[in-house]
């Protein structure tokens, strides 16, 4: 157990000693997300910044978020020092935090020398649960070796570990292939994304013609993978960029169609993923909204929900993300599976509202993006310690001993008496 909240101590006292203001050290979104504007390429920050069309679904994110209040209640003998801030998922793996660092792709738009590594890194320092992307711009096996995971699959204790995401490709040998990789790799889960196998409408992108898996971002789990190139490269090599740029970006151009083909996988087709990671490590499906989907996955027997929208960048109109929480995290709950949510979470009050409707840990995403554009992986660091120490202290000042201590009897719907 370590106390999350010294960091709002070491921040006042940097700060009396250097006799200047830090850099950035809160965790409040639009604090960050303008800083990071500044400095990212329009391209760059619009496509990080924007959501599908209207971007209603979004700002739904949000209106769900803060339509739910925090009732605190007093003279607990709450002692700060000794909050508990660990949660248990998939029925028994204790992780020191509530919280995880969700799949982010072309991390190489926001820092160019490190992208993935600097965020992994910052992750595993402060033992909070790292989700490589299948769209990442460092490969599965540059992360594993390069990062300090310590936990290996099957310790009791988790958090300084890497799970992976899959965009499930429309070619049955390449899932297997990148699948096998992560796995041997020793990446501790799998999390299925199920709500991208074709982009949506993204008109900050459109308005700039700009997709940067058509110039080679994003691309690094495929354009590594020995099953594509020799499948899908010209002559069973990956061609030069720099030598011969029109076949490069060729080979891009079908490496996207790979991911997003514009045709959806059935659930008929999970239990393949299921044997090919096996049934010893965690497989999760993520952007589930609809309880009859919660359902269906939990009766083919994955180990976890995670409830989301993809940050509203997908279905434009869509309900806000919380709003579907508190049922599918109850129905894991019943059968004893791990529920996450992510989507909309920008505070430590956030988190804990997640907690308090049924889910066992919560993801961050652009937060921590923009942290990561403005100081690399130590702003990666100083927005996960913000939100961790955001957290603490509201559930504190709630009440509360420890994050078990959450509950729905803490919140009231805005506008409710008490």
């Amino acid at each position: 157990m370590s106390n999350k909240s010294g960091y709002m101590r070491q921040i006042y006292l940097e700060g009396l000693i250097s006799n200047r203001s830090p850099t950035f050290t809160t965790s409040t979104g639009s604090v960050l997300e303008s800083a990071a504007r500044e400095k990212l390429s329009p391209e760059a920050y619009a496509y990080v910044a924007g959501s599908a069309s209207s971007e209603s679904t979004s700002h739904n994110n949000r209106a769900a978020l803060d339509s739910w209040q925090i009732v605190p209640r007093m003279l607990g003998g709450v002692d700060v020092a000794e909050f508990d801030g660990s949660t248990t998922l998939f029925g028994g793996k204790k992780y020191q935090t509530p919280i995880i660092v969700s799949p982010i792709g072309v991390q190489s738009q926001l820092n160019t020398d490190e992208a993935d590594l600097a965020t992994a890194r910052a992750a595993a320092e402060l033992e909070v649960p790292f989700c490589l992307s299948s769209a990442g711009d460092r490969t599965i096996e540059q992360v594993s070796e390069q990062v300090d995971f310590t936990n290996p699959v099957g310790d009791e204790e988790g958090g300084s570990e890497a799970w992976f995401q899959l965009y499930w490709p429309s070619d049955d040998k390449l899932a297997e292939s990148i699948v096998k990789r992560a796995k041997a790799a020793g990446y501790t889960a799998l999390v299925v994304t199920l709500d991208t196998w074709i982009l949506g409408w993204r008109p900050r992108d459109l308005d700039q013609a700009y997709n940067p898996f058509l110039r080679g971002q994003g691309l690094a789990q495929l354009l590594s993978d020995p099953y594509f190139i020799a499948t899908y490269c010209p002559d069973g090599k990956l061609p030069s960029k720099e030598h011969d740029n029109d076949a490069f970006l060729q080979v891009c151009a079908t490496a996207v169609s790979l991911l997003n083909p514009g045709i959806s996988r059935s659930w008929s087709e999970l239990r393949t993923l299921r044997e090919l990671w096996g049934e010893d490590r965690p497989l999760l499906l993520k952007g589930i909204q609809s309880p009859l989907d919660a359902q269906r996955g939990l009766e083919e027997g994955v180990d976890g929900i995670v409830v989301s929208n993809h940050g509203g960048r997908q279905v434009d109109g869509a309900v806000g993300a919380l709003q579907a929480l508190p049922t599918i995290a109850a129905m894991c709950r019943q059968r004893g599976k791990t529920c996450i949510f992510d989507s909309g979470v920008r505070t430590g009050a956030d988190v804990f509202k997640a907690l308090a409707l049924g889910a066992h840990a919560v993801g961050i995403g652009r937060p921590w993006a923009w942290g990561l554009a403005l100081e690399g992986q130590e702003g990666v660091s100083k927005v996960l310690k913000g939100i961790l120490a955001d957290f603490e202290l509201c559930a504190a000042l709630a009440g509360c001993k420890s994050a078990g201590e959450i509950g729905r009897h803490m919140l009231v719907k805005r506008g409710e008496n008490l």
